[in-house]
C-alpha cells in the first residue's frame, strides 16, 4: 500500500450553476465536482494558487489524492478532467472521481534499487542509470504499491534491467504492453573513452595506406 497519498483540501461549494461558479472564481477559487461511488455528487471549491502549482508540477491526472472536505468523510479521488480558459489556459473547473477499493487506475509508481552493494558491474566501477525512476502501472485502488524494486545484485557492466525482471504487486501491470528498460549499468566514462580510442586506432590500422588496383 502506498504510504504517502497526498491530501487535497477543498471547501464544499454552496449553490450550483454558473452564478456560483463565477462567484467562486471571483473569490480566488476554482469550482469542481466530486462524483462516483455510492454518494451524491459533491460541489467543491479549490484554492486557485494551490491548484495551479499542483498542475504545473505535472501528473496531476495520474495522482491519487486523499480529499478532505469539512463535514464529509475523507475519500480517495483521482482527477478526471481539468477545464481551462480558452485564451489564458488557466483552470476554470475540475472533475474528480471517487474510487472504490476495486477500481483500476493508472498511477506512476517510484522505482527502488536493491543489490547495489554486491552488484559485480557496480563494483567494477560501472554507473547505474535509472532510465525510468517511475513506472506507470495499472493498479487496484485498495492495493497501491509504495514502490517497485529492481534487483541489480547480479548485473554486470552493459546489462539492462527491464520490466519483465520485476516482481510486480498482485493485480498490477504496466500500461506499456512490451518489455522496456528501467535501468542500465554502463562503463565508467574513463573506460569508455579508452575503449573508443582503442577502437579508433584499430580501425585506422585496418585501413590500407594506399589504394590497391588491379593493374596486372
Amino acid at each position: 500500500m502506498a504510504g504517502e497519498i497526498p491530501d487535497l483540501e477543498a471547501l464544499e461549494r454552496t449553490g450550483t450553476g454558473k452564478g456560483a461558479a463565477r462567484q467562486a472564481r471571483r473569490d480566488g477559487m476554482v469550482p469542481g465536482i466530486v462524483f462516483g461511488g455510492d454518494a451524491d455528487p459533491l460541489p467543491i471549491n479549490l484554492p486557485f494558487n494551490k491548484l495551479l502549482k499542483m498542475l504545473k508540477a505535472g501528473r496531476f491526472k495520474s495522482t491519487l489524492f486523499n480529499m478532505k472536505v469539512e463535514g464529509h468523510d475523507d475519500v480517495r479521488v483521482i482527477c478526471r478532467d481539468v477545464q481551462r480558459h480558452v485564451v489564458k489556459d488557466l483552470p476554470t473547473h475540475v472533475d474528480f472521481m471517487r474510487l472504490k477499493r476495486t477500481t483500476k487506475i493508472n498511477l506512476f509508481i517510484g522505482v527502488d534499487v536493491a543489490g547495489e552493494d554486491v552488484s559485480p558491474g557496480l563494483k567494477k566501477g560501472g554507473v547505474l542509470s535509472l532510465v525510468r525512476p517511475e513506472v506507470e502501472l495499472i493498479v487496484t485502488a485498495a492495493d497501491i504499491p509504495e514502490s517497485i524494486t529492481i534487483d541489480v545484485s547480479e548485473a554486470e557492466i552493459g546489462d539492462s534491467i527491464t520490466i519483465s525482471s520485476v516482481n510486480l504487486p498482485a493485480g498490477s501491470k504496466p500500461t506499456i504492453d512490451r518489455d522496456f528498460v528501467i535501468a542500465t549499468i554502463s562503463a565508467p566514462s574513463g573506460l569508455r573513452s579508452a575503449d573508443d580510442a582503442e577502437a579508433e586506432e584499430t580501425e585506422a590500422d585496418e585501413v590500407p595506406a594506399t589504394e590497391q588496383t588491379d593493374d596486372a
